[in-house]
């Protein structure tokens, strides 16, 4: 039995989330939590199975030609993650699979985690349909499933750090890959899923409302962008959590930070001794990201501390490989 097992990363946004769309520079980079989906023949059949995906989505198996639930423990979270494996399948007229998903990854945590699955589970097939795609392909091609699941919502660039790896770069014009040292992190997992669409609209209503008051928040975060880049080139942690700082309350001013969010940051720079901390990706819940101090046991410390604050913590680092096979 033919049998193919790839990967993809997640993401976090360092900087200039929601600014973005009005032209500033956001900062993504892919993380070492990942997505994994293994392929194999299943003659007539078409079936996924997401066994666990952080024990958050409760694992359920879907025959996609009877529609029959093969178990009876369905959480809708795990209906979406089918949904795209579904959709990479349909796009390709794949068929006489099984299709078994596992993530790292927490869902609805701006962490990338669908376009992780999308990258993963198409980066598999490729190999096991051998369909040439490249990666550019890949790239392209993922954006298009999570945009036609996410109803035009996908962003490229977490299909491409998926994809690529490493760091991107998001502004006016195409993105660009960026080659930046690995940079240790903490994520703050607050547990309250976000909706990126809602916190979007949000906030754009806000800038139509008072663009002279919006406009310079997006021009300020767009500067701290520019200048992150330069301090993550020279290895200037404490400067480079200034910014992640100012950044965060940035991002507060304009209101899609929540108390949970907030509780975690503060938490993280306290008894944690973060260098810095922020929310990260569209905010009204998901996680945060710190840079722990550079003792031996800061990463002990700022851990403990989300953790002693309600969140999950875990350690991440930035920069790491994007898809492959297993």
């Amino acid at each position: 039995m033919s049998l193919t097992i790839a990967s993809a990363p997640g993401k976090v946004i360092l900087f200039g989330e929601h600014a973005v769309v009005s032209g500033v520079p956001a900062l993504g980079a892919a993380i070492d939590l990942r997505v994994r989906a293994r392929i194999e023949d299943a003659p007539g059949k078409l079936e996924i199975s997401i066994p666990d995906m952080r024990l958050v989505i409760e694992g359920f198996s879907l025959d996609l030609i009877t529609e029959k639930v093969l178990t009876e423990d369905i959480s809708k979270k795990a209906i979406l993650a089918a949904r795209y494996v579904y959709a990479v399948l349909k796009r390709f007229d794949a068929s006489n699979l099984r299709v078994v998903v596992e993530s790292e990854i927490p869902p609805s945590s701006g962490l990338g985690s669908s376009a992780s699955v999308v990258v993963a589970t198409l980066a598999a097939l490729n190999h096991h349909q051998e369909l040439g795609l490249s990666l550019e392909d890949l790239a392209w091609e993922s954006h298009q499933v999570e945009k036609e699941v996410q109803s035009g919502l996908g962003s490229p660039m977490d299909t491409a750090l998926a994809t690529f790896g490493g760091y991107q770069l998001i502004q006016a014009g195409p993105q660009q890959s960026l080659d930046l040292p690995e940079l240790d992190l903490v994520v703050g997992w607050t547990g309250v899923p976000h909706d990126t669409k809602f916190e979007v609209e949000k906030v754009q209503n806000f800038r139509t409302k008072y663009p002279h008051i919006v406009g310079p928040i997006f021009e300020s975060i767009g500067e701290i962008s520019r200048e992150a880049l330069n301090l993550m080139k020279d290895g200037q942690l404490e400067e480079l959590g200034q910014l992640m700082n100012a950044n965060h309350g940035l991002l507060e001013a304009i209101g899609v930070g929540t108390k949970e969010l907030s509780d975690l940051a503060y938490a993280a720079r306290g008894a944690g001794e973060a260098l810095g901390a922020k929310l990260t990706g569209a905010g009204g819940g998901g996680c945060i990201i710190a840079i722990p101090p550079t003792d031996p046991q800061g990463l002990v410390k700022t851990m403990t501390a989300i953790s002693q604050a309600g969140g999950k913590p875990f350690h991440v680092a930035t920069g790491c490989e994007g898809a492959r096979l297993e």
